[in-house]
C-alpha cells in the first residue's frame, strides 16, 4: 500500500514546491534612491479680460426750446401781417420760419463728459509643471518614471523578483545551460497609484544571489 502511494505523494509534493517558489517571486515592496527629479514644463494659454475706464466727450444735445420760442414768435409776426385770409398763411408761414430760426440759434448745447468702460480679450502664457521625470537607482541599474508630484530622496518601489524559468538551453558541447532568468521589474508606488517605470540604461537587473550563482558556474566550467 505504501509503494502505492509514492506516485501519487511524488505529484503533490512537486505542486506543492511549484506554489512556494511562485510564492516568493511575488512582488514586494523596496525602497530606491531617487537620482534626479526634472520638472515637466509646458506653456499653457490663458484668455484674460482686460478693462479700463476712459473718459470720452458727449456732443450737447438740443432741448427744442429755440424751435418752440421761434415759432411763437414768428407765428406773431406773421399774424400782425395783413388780413384775412392772408393773415392766416402769414401766421403758419411766421410759424415755420420762426422755429427753423430759433432752432439755429440754439446750436448744439454744451457737451459734457462720460466715463466709458472698455474691454477686450488678452491671450497670456503661463508655464506651468504638469509632471516629473524622475531617475532611480535599484539593485545598480537606473530606473526613468513619470510622477505627477516631486518624489523627494526617495521612491517606493513594488520588486518582482528575477526567477528561473523551467525550460533548459543545450549549449551544442553537451552540456545544459542554466535556465534563463526573468530581470527584475520595478513599478513604483505613490499613495495609491502606481507607475510603471522603465530602465534606462541597456543592462538586466537580477538578484544578487542568482548573479553569483552564474558566476560560480561560469568558473566551475572553465576549470573542469
Amino acid at each position: 500500500m505504501k509503494s502505492l502511494n509514492k506516485p501519487v505523494l511524488i505529484p503533490v509534493l512537486a505542486a506543492l514546491i511549484g506554489v512556494s517558489a511562485s510564492g516568493l517571486a511575488q512582488a514586494r515592496q523596496e525602497r530606491a534612491r531617487v537620482l534626479s527629479s526634472t520638472p515637466l514644463v509646458e506653456r499653457i494659454a490663458v484668455p484674460r479680460e482686460v478693462c479700463r475706464d476712459e473718459t470720452v466727450v458727449v456732443p450737447g444735445r438740443k432741448t427744442g426750446a429755440g424751435a418752440v420760442i421761434g415759432g411763437i414768435a414768428g407765428g406773431a409776426m406773421g399774424n400782425a401781417i395783413g388780413d384775412g385770409n392772408g393773415r392766416a398763411l402769414a401766421t403758419v408761414i411766421g410759424l415755420v420760419g420762426g422755429a427753423v430760426v430759433g432752432n439755429r440759434i440754439e446750436g448744439h448745447g454744451q457737451p459734457s463728459t462720460q466715463v466709458v468702460r472698455q474691454c477686450h480679450t488678452q491671450t497670456e502664457y503661463q508655464s506651468r509643471t504638469v509632471g516629473y521625470d524622475v531617475v532611480y537607482k535599484y539593485a545598480g541599474v537606473k530606473y526613468k518614471v513619470q510622477m505627477p508630484e516631486e518624489p523627494g530622496r526617495h521612491v517606493r518601489v513594488n520588486v518582482t523578483p528575477a526567477m528561473a524559468s523551467s525550460h533548459q538551453r543545450y549549449d551544442g558541447y553537451g552540456r545544459y545551460q542554466r535556465p534563463d532568468l526573468q530581470p527584475v521589474m520595478t513599478r513604483v508606488v505613490s499613495g495609491s497609484r502606481v507607475y510603471q517605470a522603465e530602465p534606462v540604461e541597456a543592462q538586466i537587473a537580477y538578484e544578487e544571489d542568482n548573479r553569483r550563482r552564474m558566476m560560480d558556474e561560469h568558473w566551475d566550467r572553465d576549470w573542469r
